[in-house]
């Protein structure tokens, strides 16, 4: 069972911060759920006493006509009521949404590290709906306790001995309420967790729908991708088993309170302590009093809504990227330094107390093989991620200290796989932290080997993502466009140009050398080549650097030469981490 079953307190503040937000409209559903229930109050006392007054012989045409209105004003308020609940809920849900959305990405990497991103999605998308509801759930349920609540009142009211009658049966009501409300959460809860491992897989399986295809594996992999519904439909059936007990214990205690209200009130009847309208007051009011079946409903919305809350609060809870206030000092050259940077993932220790240095103004490679904690170490140096232990300082400065727009304005980053956000071509390649005009993203696009295809397409660099068809190698060159369009201290390639032809790579090394605009390059090689034409090499082995200098001396190493036997003409479509 995942951690967000064991954070009830984190999501009951959620839930409380979501009804802060809708308090107003929150506070108008209830006082319209309680004018209702009021209204609904009202009636029988009014129709007993219309009754009495009519088998009198008693003029009653304005007892009538208050029946009349009071009936006309229960059905406006539950109208208005739901309207305003069904907004309340949209606004909450928004509302929910877009916190969780910043908090993702104000988290980055690390959420998806911790949370699949299938299952993100599910929260964002369906765990936020069931909690927006709670707003509007709990106002219906504060004004649902009113009617049971005044009932009772009600019937003490017309006859104290009818009360007596009803109290006697309450506490069994009690304890059925108590008994629906900690199964169905428990089943909720486990319900919409598996839910989201179902989401997670199906993302999974959607982004590597070529290589299911290739492989041949779809039964397979839908057969992986449900798994988990038996679970899902366990905790299904489950959820309908107790409430169903609920509804079928409630359908015969319920009958029973109200046939023992009208034993009694049929003898104070018979007695002559109470008239024909009062045993009609009395029944109306007896069957309100056990209104369960309301209470149930209403519960069982607020069940849903924590639980779902439960798991926007795992969410929550993974921590958000910290920044500082620090500035860059003027006119650095961006010198890269690391120090003791030590990186674990559960039992594994990816980097092991690393030292390492990139002078201002120069390239480093870095090689090793797949598994040796080359994006690892990537991810650290831009800050993508933050290292267990050591220091990251870009020209003196730790990379926590510095303000986001900073920090992002400071380091480039190109990866193997980048993402076409912004819409169309130009804008690809403009999106960042700061904002290239059109001039800049052109030039940006020439010195990445991407302007030539970018110019055929449709309509040139506003040609929509989604309608431009690219290869591997066109997606990369726009990623590296991209990095180059925005220069700042430090810029970081992962992998990015392992994609682009020989001829391509080679163009596109010579300008990392020449006119990147970035003072410094890191750059994950795989290639002999790629590594020949940086300053120094930094070779990466389990976790450690084994070696630094210059590619033509380690060159004559046999074991680094086997690093590239290892890895040239393979597919490096993973991550070597």
């Amino acid at each position: 069972m995942s951690q967000e079953l064991d954070q009830p307190r984190a999501a009951d503040r959620l839930l409380l911060e979501s009804v802060r937000h809708s308090a107003l409209p929150g506070a108008v559903i209830l006082v319209l759920s309680t004018a209702g229930a009021a209204t609904g109050l009202a009636l029988p006392a009014v129709l007993g006493h219309t009754l009495d007054l009519l088998l009198s012989g008693r003029p009653a045409t304005a007892w009538l006509t208050a029946c009349a209105a009071l009936t006309c004003l229960l059905v406006v308020v539950d109208a208005l009521d739901g309207v305003l609940a069904g907004t309340t809920n949209a606004r909450s849900t928004a509302w929910f949404r877009r916190r969780l959305l910043r908090h993702v990405l104000a988290a980055g990497p690390r959420c998806t590290d911790r949370v699949p991103p299938g299952d993100i999605v599910a929260r964002l998308v369906g765990n936020a709906a069931h909690a927006g509801g709670a707003p509007a759930a709990l106002a219906g349920t504060v004004a649902a306790v009113v009617t049971p609540v005044g009932g009772l009142v009600a019937l003490a009211v017309v006859d104290l001995w009818t009360a007596v009658a009803f109290l006697v049966g309450m506490p069994v009501l009690v304890l059925l309420l108590k008994a629906f409300v900690r199964e169905s959460g428990d089943s909720v809860a486990r319900y919409q967790e598996s839910q989201g491992e179902i989401a997670a897989r199906l993302v999974e399986a959607v982004g590597g729908a070529r290589t299911i295809a290739a492989a041949g594996t779809a039964r397979r992999e839908q057969a992986r991708i449900l798994e988990p519904l038996t679970a899902l439909s366990a905790q299904g059936y489950r959820m309908w088993r107790v409430q169903g007990r609920s509804t079928a214990q409630a359908a015969v205690i319920v009958p029973l309170l109200q046939l023992a209200v009208l034993a009694v009130a049929g003898t104070r009847l018979a007695a002559g302590e109470l008239s024909v309208g009062g045993l009609l007051a009395a029944a109306r009011y007896a069957a309100l009093a056990t209104g369960i079946g309301m209470l149930v409903g209403r519960l069982n919305g607020l069940v849903r809504s924590r639980g779902a809350a439960r798991r926007l609060a795992g969410l929550l809870a993974v921590p958000a990227t910290a920044h500082g206030d620090a500035r860059l000092p003027p006119g650095g050259d961006g010198t890269l330094e690391l120090r003791g940077i030590t990186v674990a993932r559960g039992d594994r220790t990816i980097l092991a107390g690393l030292d390492l240095t990139v002078p201002g103004g120069t390239s480093l490679a870095l090689v090793g093989r797949s598994g040796s904690g080359k994006s690892t170490l990537a991810a650290v140096a831009g800050r993508l991620a933050d290292p267990d232990a050591g220091t990251v300082t870009l020209d003196g400065v730790p990379l926590r200290e510095l303000p986001r727009e900073v920090l992002r304005r400071a380091v480039g980053q190109a990866f193997e796989r980048p993402a076409l956000l912004g819409g169309t071509i130009g804008g690809t390649i403009a999106f960042g932290a700061g904002e290239p005009d059109a001039a800049a993203v052109r030039e940006a696009a020439r010195t990445a080997c991407a302007d030539d295809f970018v110019r055929r397409l449709p309509l040139g660099y506003d040609t929509p993502c989604a309608e431009a068809p690219l290869s591997g190698g066109e997606a990369q060159r726009l990623g590296l466009a991209r990095a180059f369009a925005h220069p700042g201290r430090l810029l970081i390639l992962d992998d990015a140009t392992s994609s682009l032809d020989t001829v391509t790579e080679l163009r596109v090394g010579g300008a990392l050398t020449r006119e990147a605009g970035a003072r410094t390059r890191l750059i994950i090689a795989h290639r002999a080549s790629t590594a020949a034409r940086a300053d120094r090499v930094a070779w990466l082995h389990e976790g450690r650097i084994r070696a630094v200098g210059p590619h033509a001396r380690l060159w004559q190493l046999a074991d680094y030469r086997a690093v590239f036997n290892d890895t040239d003409g393979t597919d490096h479509s993973a991550h070597d981490d």
